[in-house]
C-alpha cells in the first residue's frame, strides 16, 4: 500500500488525574511532550506529527510550547478524544493515523515504524494495526502504538456510543473482535508487565532515572531501555505498584 499519508497524533493534556501537568513535566531539561514529538518525527514511516490537545484553559500552555516549537496542533474536546482525533486527522489530511499519547517519553521511533510498516504490508488490508491489545501485550507499557485507516477511525466516529470508546479512540475498533480487521504485533519474549509510561510521580521518577542513564541525543530503542532496567531491578521497584489503567476506565 503506497502513496498514503501517514500522521502520527499524538494525544496530550495537562489535566491528568493522577498527576496533573505531567506531559509538559520535566524529563532530562526538556518537557516530556517534546521528548515524545522529537523521537516520532525520527520516524521513516511517519510524514507529519500533530498534537491533539483540548479547549480547556489549562492547555494553553500545550498551545504555547507547540508554537514556540512549531509543532501542528489542534484543540479539541476534552473527554471525546475520539472526535479530537478526526477533527485532527482531517486538518492533516491523513489517511492513516498512528495514535500515541504524550505520556510516552521512551517511545521507539524504530517500532513505530514496525508498526506502521505491519499496517501498509498487511494483505488483505488491516483497519487497525496495534503493538498491544487489553490484555494480550508483549512489550512494555509505554511503548502502545496503533495505526488505523482513516476509514475506520471516521466509521468508529460515527458509531461509537460508549464513554470508554470515546475517550480511548480505538475500542470500538477491536471490542468487540470480527467488527474489524485487527492485527496485533507482539515482541519476541513478553515483556508485557514492564511500566516505561508516566501517569504517577513514581512513573514520572523512573523515566527520569532511566533518561539520565541514556545518551542525551536521545538516539536509544527500546532495547536500550530494557538493558538499564535488567541490569539495575531496583530502577524497576520504584513504579512497581502503580495499576495500570484499563481500555474501559474514563474519567
Amino acid at each position: 500500500m503506497t502513496g498514503l499519508r501517514v500522521v502520527a497524533i499524538v494525544q496530550a493534556r495537562m489535566g491528568s488525574t493522577r498527576l496533573p501537568g505531567k506531559v509538559l513535566a520535566e524529563i532530562g531539561g526538556l518537557p516530556m511532550l517534546v521528548h515524545v514529538v522529537e523521537r516520532v518525527r525520527r520516524c521513516h514511516e511517519v510524514h507529519d506529527v500533530w498534537v491533539a490537545t483540548t479547549a480547556e484553559a489549562a492547555d494553553d500552555a500545550i498551545e504555547r510550547l507547540c508554537r514556540e516549537r512549531t509543532y501542528s496542533f489542534y484543540r479539541g474536546s476534552t473527554q471525546d478524544v475520539l472526535d479530537r482525533y478526526v477533527q485532527a486527522a482531517r486538518l492533516a489530511r491523513a489517511d492513516v493515523i498512528v495514535r500515541l499519547t504524550a505520556d510516552c517519553p521512551l517511545l521507539d521511533p524504530a517500532l513505530v515504524d514496525l508498526t506502521v510498516r505491519a499496517f501498509l504490508d498487511a494483505a488483505p488490508p488491516a483497519d487497525l494495526v496495534v503493538n498491544r491489545l487489553p490484555g494480550a501485550r508483549t512489550y512494555p507499557i509505554g511503548l502502545d502504538t496503533e495505526v488505523a485507516s482513516r476509514p475506520a477511525l471516521e466509521r468508529a466516529w460515527r458509531e461509537a456510543g460508549e464513554p470508554h470508546q470515546r475517550e480511548h479512540v480505538f475500542p470500538y475498533l477491536y471490542d468487540p473482535p470480527g467488527r474489524f480487521r485487527v492485527v496485533r504485533l507482539d515482541a519476541e519474549e513478553d515483556y508485557g508487565a514492564l511500566r516505561w509510561t508516566v501517569d504517577t510521580p513514581q512513573d514520572l521518577e523512573f523515566v527520569r532515572q532511566v533518561v539520565s542513564r541514556l545518551d542525551r541525543d536521545g538516539r536509544f530503542g527500546w532495547r536500550d531501555v530494557l538493558a538499564i532496567v535488567q541490569a539495575e531491578p531496583a530502577l524497576a521497584l520504584i513504579n512497581a505498584d502503580v495499576p495500570h489503567k484499563t481500555h474501559r476506565d474514563v474519567g
